[in-house]
């Protein structure tokens, strides 16, 4: 599979982690990481040690999770990416709305 989710013990951090190409094919499995867990106010933490690629159609999608979540009071999070995904958020100032550590 290439999304795979876990919570915390504590129940209030989402983590989604993405492996391989993070592109329009994975539109309904990503949307089904989040939505199923029913808790919009939770802590999300996207991890993207494992993606190579990522395209606009990615973007979308993160920006989806962030109005899900509470838009401006989101905490959304993106961690562990590699330096060709990283350049994408700093182009397209991503990284403005979305904390990319």
């Amino acid at each position: 599979m290439t999304i795979s989710t876990t919570t915390s013990h504590d129940g209030n951090t989402i983590t989604i982690r993405v492996k391989g190409r993070f592109d329009f094919n994975l539109v309904q499995d990503f949307r089904c990481a989040y939505q199923e867990q029913k808790k919009p106010t939770a802590n999300y933490v996207i991890d993207l040690a494992d993606t190579d690629y990522m395209d606009s159609a990615a973007l979308g999608m993160l920006l989806h999770l962030w109005r899900f979540a509470g838009g401006e009071k989101a905490r959304v999070k993106v961690i562990n990416c590699r330096p060709g995904v990283r350049k994408i958020f700093e182009i397209t100032h991503f990284d403005k709305k979305i904390e990319v550590a």
